[in-house]
């Protein structure tokens, strides 16, 4: 570059000079800029495009899909951000521009405020309404935690329920901080959701230790959010430490104050669980006792209150010993008497038998299978004799 007030020896083309300009201005290295976004909107490619403006200057920014994609979401007209990017040209136009690398709201009030919309907007939807919450397993099969892999809340989380109650964890590791975060989290969710249902947990953890607003934005991402309500999987949420609460414990089944807290709610003390089997047992041991006793009691009455079988077999073998001097005495008498009624009644019987008079030469006219009476009319007829029937006619 010539110092000032010297000329280039040889004239430049443009794409000369603009490729000058581009290597003094990218020669500035990354920068953070604070200003009011202007006219920003996302382009059909998923690029984003606006102006960062204070009191008297303009700067165009760009950021590229990929960079927006981790964003909670697309910031507005006027809002007051803090972008970090580089500075490079545009040379078509001879302008330049910041392309942004990370972007966030500007002071912890401008944060709140959009944390507080995005929250209007999701409870609106119904994903913070308190029918959706489902209880929790009381002891479930298997426990997924969302968290990061390394450091003291998953050491911690995991000594609890080891020493409560162990059970199998299965761990969905991710970033619980940065632009990255979001992202990971909602996959680690869905890969705890896509494993087979014999491997899938009951109940799933989702944490992160303390740290500030910014620290613990993830979880206050839209796309966290969403995840977590469309768990059909119940979901503890244990992110920060009181009196952090973030839009992640609205949309969760439970929220737990700090991550060891949200671990202590998965599952019971097991010797609190030993101890009230063993008081189960107890009672059920007593109760079956004060029934075995009453039992015994209801049968010593019985035998109380029914005579000795001895008794009984002497007083039925008395009565059987008396029906047979009866009937040894009475039975032959019987049998006579018998005989002589059926005799009597056979006397009766044939002399009242029909065809008794034709034995004592009476005879029965007959016609058409009928005996016929004294005013019967003249004509055929059977004439029944003692032995034998003839023809006859009555005149």
């Amino acid at each position: 570059m010539p110092s000032n007030g010297d000329v280039l020896a040889e004239p430049l083309t443009v794409s000369a000079v603009s490729a000058l300009v581009r290597g003094q201005v990218e020669a500035v290295g990354p920068v953070t800029v604070v200003g009011e976004l202007s006219a920003p909107k996302v382009h059909s490619s998923g690029h984003f495009y606006a102006d960062l403006k204070d009191a008297s200057n303009t700067l165009a920014v760009v950021a590229w899909r990929s960079t927006v994609e981790r964003w909670a979401g697309i910031p507005t007209h006027g809002q007051l951000v803090e972008v970090r990017g580089k500075l490079t040209t545009y040379p078509a136009r001879s302008s330049y521009q910041l392309q942004i690398t990370s972007l966030q709201p500007a002071g912890q009030g401008a944060l709140l405020a959009q944390l507080e919309a995005l929250k209007a907007k999701l409870q609106a939807e119904g994903l913070f309404a308190a029918e959706r919450k489902r209880p929790l397993p009381f002891l479930p099969a298997r426990i997924g935690i969302v968290t990061s892999p390394t450091g003291a809340v998953i050491a911690d989380m995991l000594a609890r329920i080891q020493a409560r109650c162990p059970r199998p964890v299965l761990l969905a590791p991710t970033a619980v901080q940065g632009p990255e975060a979001p992202g990971q989290i909602a996959a680690a969710i869905a890969a705890l959701h896509a494993l087979p249902m014999e491997q899938r947990p009951e109940l799933i953890i989702v944490a992160r230790g303390g740290g500030s607003l910014e620290d613990l934005m993830a979880f206050n991402s839209e796309q966290v959010v969403r995840a977590v309500a469309a768990s059909v999987i119940p979901v503890i949420s244990g992110v920060g430490h009181e009196p952090d609460v973030t839009l992640c414990d609205f949309a969760a089944d439970v929220r737990a104050a700090t991550p060891t807290a949200a671990a202590e709610l998965t599952v019971p003390v097991r010797a609190d669980l030993l101890a009230t089997l063993a008081a189960e047992q107890a009672s059920l041991q007593r109760m079956v006792q004060q029934q075995l006793a009453l039992l015994h009691t209801r049968v010593a009455t019985a035998q109380r209150l029914l005579p000795e079988p001895t008794r009984l077999l002497l007083q039925a073998n008395q009565r059987l010993g008396d029906l047979g001097q009866r009937l040894h005495h009475s039975g032959p008498q019987a049998v006579r008497q018998a005989r002589q009624a059926l005799t009597q009644a056979e006397r009766v019987l044939a002399a009242h038998h029909p065809e008794a008079p034709l034995q004592r030469g009476y005879v029965l006219l007959w016609r058409d299978g009928a005996v016929l009476a004294a005013d019967s009319a003249p004509g055929p007829a059977e004439v029944q004799f003692a032995h034998g029937r003839r023809r006859a006619t009555l005149h």
